[in-house]
């Protein structure tokens, strides 16, 4: 080869090289000088990552300290697509091991587009460790709690359930979820490319939610449930409440609701039932809601106990003639009789005495119309009607329970204010989050004392003459009235569907405590006591005996 050809090689060869050697050099400047700052953050995002550090959930118990939602340690297993290698080797040890699905979860890892894929949420934590021993690759675990219900069945319908997020969706769960879920903690740490942890930069802990004591009696809520579960088994009916209430400071001992679920399974529960009839419900209470016309009477001197009235049979009020249930003749009564024997007729004069201003005064001063403020979600204010609404038999109605919308609470409550001394006092469910002072319920007073212990041996007529003798109680003075009334259907109401309740005060002479019942459209047999009192009475009877209340007849 000709020296002058091979200089124009070298030359040529020297200058490619230092092109190649001046974009290198350009390359080099652009990614320190100009993108220096964007692959820095890159190169920390990709080395580095905060982790979220869940906080453990509140537990919540009963009155006595036994658990009736707790956090057990769980481990959720997840994977990255990306990095599996054998999709259905994987999805099949997981099913193994698991009992998860393994073709569903095969067509989730087959998908590389994706970075992340939940293999399982909150798996045991002894089955996780199996699959995480076999080392497959592209499988992730870390920790995680899994809420818990230890009594199934029992007060479910209290405390409400938490989601797989441990969120709270109903109940206590829901209306206390800032108390119970805490605050999570999060973690800076390092990685090696492998995605491996090599350090901590950063840890903030989390913080522990907060348990909170119910005022709930798990033994007295078990044994109400099963009382109602027979209940509603022999009278064919389609649903039952009951309420257990200490008068004396507004604890909610027992609050049970049948069909019943087990908290557990909810996600396979219906939302008919899981909603907390308790609360959420209204229905009208027929008889039961005399005792406001009679409290408002005797306050205002109207009338005394030993009143008496020549009674008809039945009265006609605006366009309408309303009856007695149970009499055809012209009797004389006193104001005790009236309560007494449940007469449709009694309450009705005594109503217009009072008058539709006052009359409505007093229901609403007894909480029907607003909600009693129990804590607990969705509570519902029930239906009174406004007194510019009222027709001519407006009058005739209400008196009796009809044409009116109550809550089971709100009429446990009205019951406890008679047996309170006169005094209304709010329904709690909670009695105390962690250690702090039991959360004090309202008061108010709405009659005087005098005209409570009145309504009291009243009541106890129902019980010893009237329609209430099945809700008697051995040793012990019942008060209490019952409730027969038809549901509302179309523009008038139904002929077959009825609601048959009973509401008690016991022990008569000292309250400890007023139960309800109420039983949703019974077969057959459809008054307040015949299906509700005895109810009362196996309730009362336990309650009585477990707390230890000394019989005061």
């Amino acid at each position: 080869m000709k020296p002058k050809f091979a200089n124009r090689r070298i030359r040529l060869l020297l200058l490619v090289f230092g092109i190649a050697l001046s974009a290198l050099f350009g390359r080099a400047v652009w990614l320190q000088g100009v993108q220096a700052g964007s692959l820095e953050r890159r190169a920390a995002i990709q080395h580095r990552a905060t982790v979220s550090l869940p906080a453990g959930r509140g537990t919540i118990f009963d009155r006595a300290g036994v658990p009736l939602a707790m956090g057990t340690e769980a481990t959720t297993v997840y994977a990255d697509p990306r990095r599996i290698r054998n999709p259905w080797e994987t999805a099949l040890a997981a099913a193994r091991t698991l009992g998860v699905d393994a073709e569903e979860l095969n067509e989730e890892l087959a998908d590389r587009s994706r970075r992340f894929v939940y293999v399982a949420r909150q798996a045991d934590r002894e089955r996780a460790a199996a699959l995480r021993a076999q080392r497959l690759p592209g499988l992730g675990f870390y920790a995680e709690e899994r809420r818990r219900y230890p009594q199934a069945s029992v007060a479910a319908h209290v405390v409400g359930y938490a989601g797989i997020d441990n969120v709270g969706l109903a109940g206590v769960e829901r209306q206390y979820d800032g108390v119970l879920a805490g605050r999570p903690g999060s973690q800076t740490i390092v990685r090696e490319p492998t995605g491996r942890a090599i350090d901590v930069l950063r840890s903030v802990a989390p913080r522990q939610g907060r348990d909170i004591q119910l005022t709930l009696d798990r033994h007295l809520q078990a044994r109400a449930e099963g009382v109602l579960r027979r209940t509603v088994i022999r009278w064919q009916a389609q649903a039952a409440t009951a309420i257990v209430l200490d008068p004396r400071n507004g604890d909610v001992l027992a609050m049970a609701a049948v069909p019943r679920f087990d908290g557990n399974r909810f996600a396979q529960t219906a939302a008919e039932v899981t909603r907390n009839r308790a609360v959420t419900d209204t229905y009208e209470p027929g008889s039961t809601f005399k005792v406001v016309t009679v409290a408002a009477v005797l306050s205002h001197r109207l009338v005394a106990p030993e009143t008496g009235f020549v009674l008809e049979p039945e009265i006609e009020v605006a366009d309408r003639v309303i009856t007695e249930s149970s009499r055809d003749s012209t009797k004389y009564m006193t104001v005790t009789d009236i309560v007494a024997e449940s007469s449709n007729v009694g309450a009705i004069t005594l109503a217009q005495r009072l008058g539709p201003h006052m009359l409505n005064r007093w229901i609403r001063r007894f909480g029907f119309g607003r909600r009693t403020g129990v804590d607990f979600p969705g509570e519902t204010a029930g239906l009174v009607p406004p007194l510019e609404t009222w027709s001519g038999s407006t009058i005739g109605t209400l008196p009796i329970g009809h044409g009116i919308g109550v809550t089971p609470v709100q009429m446990a409550a009205a019951y406890g204010a008679i047996a309170n001394g006169g005094v209304w006092t709010q329904p709690r469910l909670v009695r105390r989050i962690d250690r702090a002072r039991p959360l004090r319920p309202e008061r108010r007073r709405v009659m005087p004392r005098r005209i409570a212990r009145q309504l009291v041996a009243m009541l106890r007529g129902v019980v010893t003459r009237g329609s209430g003798k099945f809700a008697a109680v051995p040793a012990y003075r019942v008060a209490g009235k019952t409730g027969t009334a038809a549901k509302p259907e179309g523009r008038g109401y139904s002929r077959t569907r009825y609601v048959a309740s009973f509401v008690g005060i016991v022990p008569a002479s000292k309250p400890r405590f007023v139960i309800l019942v109420a039983v949703d459209e019974p077969k057959d047999v459809i008054y307040g006591g015949d299906v509700a009192a005895p109810a009362f009475a196996q309730i009362a009877r336990f309650a009585l005996q477990y707390y230890g209340v000394p019989p005061d007849a």
